[in-house]
């Protein structure tokens, strides 16, 4: 029996905008705190906002990192993730956190999606953790707790920045630029310098910048589950 329990919910989206390239999750931003949280005893279940297969972005693949392998190595993961529920068919009150972890696919699927955001308004609202990296708090973007004002208004978070999306060419692709949209929402972004780690905790809230924040993700969201959600 398992003290707590984390959901995963990772983009279903494999293509980029009109280019022609294929994007899905960012494997080491799931694979990392994947990592942490088992070493900590937590289990760990993945999702998709549709259900189906979690595509991999290509980009990401990166084998000789062996977190990763260890990751695509776990037949559990595997199986989970090549035949991932759709979040409407989990009853989200039995975790005690929700994560997204980033991918370009995230900026597609996630902002809009009615399912994606009752899970995030529940969990928030019951005192549970809410965490993202990367381009995962695109699910944060349209999400309105039951007062009506924007879950991220007023709150500190991190995530992909505009400087890095420009950076990685991706700017004229993807059909919003995070960082600014969370600003429009009343957030108070917290940023590194590109592609450096910046992990920031909010309360329940909990959020990293890129990659290399991924690891610390994990690290807050366990510890901020122990505490109870750090309401």
């Amino acid at each position: 029996m398992y003290d707590y329990r984390v959901l995963f919910v990772l983009t279903g989206h494999d293509s980029l905008g009109d280019t022609g390239d294929k994007t899905g999750f960012h494997l080491s931003e799931a694979a990392q705190p994947w990592r942490v949280l088992r070493e900590a005893g937590f289990h760990v279940d993945f999702a998709t906002p549709e259900g189906g297969e979690a595509p991999i972005d290509p980009g990401s693949k990166d084998m000789d990192d062996s977190v990763n392998r260890e990751f695509l190595e776990d037949e559990d993961v595997n199986a989970k993730i090549k035949s991932a529920p759709a979040l409407k068919e989990l009853d989200i009150g039995e975790y005690d956190a929700i994560y997204f972890p980033g991918g370009h696919g995230t900026m597609w699927d996630l902002p809009d999606n009615k399912d994606v955001q009752d899970a995030i308004r529940k969990m928030y609202e019951n005192d549970k953790v809410v965490a993202a990296v990367c381009h995962g708090p695109a699910a944060f973007v349209n999400v309105k707790l039951s007062d009506g004002s924007w879950l991220v208004d007023g709150k500190k978070l991190s995530a992909f920045t505009d400087e890095e999306e420009r950076a990685v060419e991706k700017d004229d692709i993807v059909p919003f630029l995070l960082a600014s949209k969370l600003k429009e929402r009343g957030a108070t972004h917290e940023k590194a310098d590109n592609f450096e780690e910046s992990v920031t905790v909010d309360g329940r809230l909990v959020t990293g910048q890129n990659p290399a924040s991924a690891r610390g993700v994990g690290e807050a969201l366990r510890d901020q589950v122990k505490k109870g959600g750090g309401s």
